[in-house]
């Protein structure tokens, strides 16, 4: 321990305290400032101790390390001089100060003349510097607009679900009077009617590779039917409410289902086996789509989210929580790594398999009930009031809008358009509507770019989230 100071030490420190005020007061005494400007300290010593001083605290920090020194950009002059250059000075162009609002007499107060920049914004700089270089919006593709082609009638209730077979020669309707009828495609006769359900049928899927048509309803049963024999080979037990949708694995024997308790299950085709329960929502499951790669399954519910899960593990990759209100519909591009979600005004676009926001289709201002895509970028979303749109894909853009052909004698309340699908090639879509009837719908032959060019102009609006 220190012993304590004596009152020599004190007076000690008090003088030296006092030499180096009077030195600090005699070294900025000297230094003269003009115009506010800094000048460096070089010279300005004229006391040799307090140079070597300077110099020795200093020392670390005046000159740079090799290794820091070498990272370092070249330093490289902005401009020549005319001394250097021998001609007149270049004033180098300043982004800032030559954009837009930038006004000649700022860059004067600065000691340079107005420029004008000639040079392309580096891609580093922000979107406000950018401007309206940041986005660009791709011009949408022509396609003709679609008309009615035929009504078809005979179910005695909504019709809740449609499919079309791999050969295109037939589909399948499954509506609220608890039958499922089979239909011609092309001349749209009724060829043959399946009973067993004992509640309105919400899903359908025809599979491709073995001869079986899948069904599910609100009587909690999920069916596989032998379209050889007509009559139903298995049933899948385990959910404990109505099922509202289904699909197969477009390569796997994997059946996925989804309904109002929340969860989707995975089944073995064959053994029937519950392979996996995907939960995680908290409302009704109302839509599921499969595709081959991740993410394999994509499921959509009255929870406003939309998951996309790892089949393999049973387990979420991702939620998307962008919608305000309940999602009701899904729909996978088939040849492109992108899907859409439909709620009530609002359909998103997202890429897989990430699920990256990629743009909104604005504008069909209803419940979307029921959406499709065909591999001609033709996107259609159908309403719970009627309306219904169609879509260019790529670029969001609505090129028609309308209400669908209400039957002779229906309320007005039976005008919503219940479910949807393309055939295989693409050129027709098939509804089936509130009004107990399925519409088939095709594109206009006698239609080209005169006679209905794109109404289109551009605009930021799809980026929003």
């Amino acid at each position: 321990m220190e012993a304590p100071q004596t009152p020599q030490d004190a007076l000690h420190l008090g003088a030296l305290a006092s030499q180096n005020a009077s030195a600090t007061r005699h070294l900025y005494s000297r230094l003269e400032l003009s115009n506010g400007k800094r000048q460096k300290l070089e010279g300005v010593f004229e006391d040799a101790v307090m140079k070597r001083r300077f110099e020795a605290e200093y020392a670390a920090v005046q000159t740079l390390p090799e290794a820091l020194a070498a990272k370092q950009p070249s330093k490289q002059p902005l401009r020549k001089t005319a001394a250097k250059a021998g001609g007149p000075a270049r004033k180098a162009p300043k982004l800032l100060e030559a954009g837009p609002g930038a006004s000649p007499a700022a860059s004067k107060a600065n000691g340079d003349e107005p420029t004008i920049s000639t040079t392309t914004v580096p891609q580093s700089m922000s979107l406000t510097v950018r401007g309206s270089q940041a986005i660009q919006q791709v011009k949408p593709e022509w396609h003709p607009p679609w008309k009615l082609m035929r009504v078809i009638s005979g179910h005695l209730g909504w019709v809740r679900s449609l499919a079309v077979e791999p050969g295109n020669k037939w589909f399948a309707s499954g509506a609220g009077d608890r039958t499922i009828k089979i239909w011609d495609l092309a001349t749209g006769s009724l060829r043959l009617t399946l009973t067993g359900h004992i509640s309105t049928v919400r899903g359908l899927a025809v599979s491709p590779r073995h001869p079986y048509l899948f069904s599910c309803g609100e009587d909690k049963m999920v069916k596989c039917w032998d379209l050889e024999t007509n009559k139903v080979i298995r049933h899948y037990h385990g959910h404990l409410s109505g099922v509202y949708t289904l699909a197969l694995h477009p390569t796997l024997d994997v059946l996925v289902t989804g309904g109002r308790d929340g969860v989707a299950r995975v089944w073995d085709m064959r053994t029937r086996s519950n392979i996996h329960v995907l939960s995680g929502h908290t409302g009704t499951v109302t839509d599921v789509e499969c595709q081959e790669a991740d993410p394999q399954v994509i499921t959509a519910s009255l929870d406003s989210t939309v998951r996309l899960w790892d089949l393999a593990a049973g387990k979420a990759m991702g939620v998307l929580t962008h919608h305000k209100k309940g999602v009701r519909a899904l729909a996978v591009h088939p040849t492109e790594f992108t899907f859409a979600s439909g709620s009530s005004g609002s359909i998103k676009q997202w890429k897989c398999p990430e699920g990256a926001f990629m743009q909104n289709f604005e504008g069909h201002n209803a419940i979307i009930n029921t959406m499709s895509v065909n591999s001609n970028n033709v996107f259609f979303s159908g309403g719970d009031n009627g309306s219904m749109s169609f879509w260019d894909w790529k670029s969001g853009h609505r090129f028609q809008s309308f209400e669908t052909t209400a039957q002779p004698g229906s309320l007005d309340a039976e005008s919503g358009i219940m479910s949807s699908t393309f055939d295989r090639s693409g050129l027709r879509l098939i509804t089936g509507e509130a009004d107990k009837t399925i519409k088939i719908w095709k594109p206009d032959e006698k239609a080209s770019e005169e006679t209905h060019p794109i109404q289109w102009t551009p605009t930021l609006a799809q980026r929003k989230f």
